[in-house]
C-alpha cells in the first residue's frame, strides 16, 4: 500500500510539473508588444528607457460604434492600436490606451438623439435609410469637449518628454485633430501626425489608405488582418442587392480580405516609420 501511495504521489508531482510547464509555455506565447510598448503595462524604468530612446506616443482614436453586423464595435480603436503596436515594437515609443469617445454628426428627432451612421446610412444606391438606433453605438462626445480632452492629453505628454504624437482612428475624431494640430503644436511643443495624407509628398496609392471607409472593404480588411476571430462576413446579407446597414464604401462581401488588410497595414507602417525618422532627424 505504501508503494502505491508513493507511486500516486510521484505521478501527481509529475502531472503538476507538466501543468506548470504548459502554463509557462502558454504565457511565453503572449504577444510581447502588449508588455513592452503599451503605456499601461510599462514599469517606470521601462517607460524611461523607451521614451529616452524614442520620445514618440501613439494614440488610437477609437469609438464604441456599429461597424456593420460583421465587425466588432471597437473597430475604430482596434485598427490603429495594432498598427501602432507594430510600429512601436519596430522603431520605439509608447502606445497610449485607445479613446472610446469622439465627435460625430448628431440629430435630435421626437425626443431621441441619433449619431453618426444612425443618420447617414444608405441603401448602397445613394438613398438614405430611415433614422435608427444601431446596437452598440455609445461613443458621442461634443467636439469642444473632445478637443479639450486631446489638449489635456498633450499637456501631460509634453510633461513626460514626448515630442511627437501619432494620432489616428475614427474619422470625425481624426478630422478634429487635423483642425487643431497647428494650435496644439504651438501651445504644447508636441508635433502631431496622422495616417491620412500629411503633405503633398506623402503619396498614398489607391486602396492603401488607412481607415478611409466605414466598415467596408478597407476597414473590414484591416480588422480581418489583425483580429480574424472577431470578423464574420457570413452574417452579412447573402443577396448582393441588399446593402449591409451602416457600411459605407466598396462592398466588403466582394473585396475585403486578410491579404488586402496586410497590404494596407504594411504600407502604412512603412509610411509612419519614415515620417517618424524624418522628424527625429530634423528634416
Amino acid at each position: 500500500m505504501n508503494i502505491m501511495y508513493k507511486f500516486a504521489g510521484a505521478m501527481l508531482c509529475i502531472a503538476g510539473a507538466i501543468i506548470i510547464s504548459l502554463l509557462v509555455a502558454c504565457n511565453d506565447t503572449k504577444p510581447s508588444h502588449t508588455e513592452t510598448v503599451d503605456w499601461l503595462y510599462l514599469r517606470p524604468a521601462q517607460f524611461r528607457e523607451r521614451v529616452n530612446k524614442m520620445p514618440v506616443a501613439y494614440l488610437p482614436l477609437g469609438t464604441l460604434e456599429w461597424h456593420g453586423e460583421h465587425l466588432p464595435l471597437g473597430s475604430d480603436a482596434l485598427q490603429p492600436l495594432e498598427l501602432f503596436r507594430e510600429i512601436a515594437t519596430e522603431i520605439g515609443g509608447v502606445v497610449l490606451p485607445p479613446l472610446f469617445l469622439g465627435p460625430d454628426t448628431v440629430l435630435y428627432e421626437n425626443g431621441e438623439m441619433y449619431q453618426g451612421m444612425e443618420i447617414v446610412s444608405e441603401d448602397g444606391k445613394g438613398n438614405p435609410l430611415p433614422l435608427q438606433k444601431l446596437d452598440g453605438s455609445a461613443y458621442w462626445q461634443p467636439e469642444p469637449l473632445f478637443v479639450q480632452t486631446i489638449g489635456q492629453i498633450l499637456f501631460n505628454l509634453q510633461r513626460m518628454g514626448i515630442r511627437l504624437l501619432v494620432a489616428h482612428g475614427h474619422g470625425p475624431s481624426t478630422v478634429a485633430v487635423l483642425k487643431n494640430s497647428n494650435e496644439w503644436e504651438r501651445q504644447y511643443g508636441v508635433r502631431i501626425i496622422h495616417l491620412w495624407q500629411n503633405n503633398d509628398s506623402d503619396t498614398i496609392p489607391d486602396g492603401l489608405g488607412f481607415q478611409v471607409d466605414h466598415a467596408a472593404t478597407n476597414e473590414t480588411s484591416i480588422v480581418w488582418r489583425y483580429y480574424p476571430q472577431y470578423v464574420d462576413i457570413s452574417v452579412l446579407p447573402a443577396d448582393p442587392q441588399e446593402w449591409p446597414i451602416g457600411v459605407g464604401g466598396r462592398d466588403p462581401r466582394v473585396h475585403a480580405s486578410q491579404e488586402h488588410g496586410k497590404a494596407i497595414t504594411e504600407f502604412n507602417k512603412a509610411r509612419v516609420i519614415n515620417m517618424i525618422e524624418q522628424f527625429m532627424s530634423g528634416n
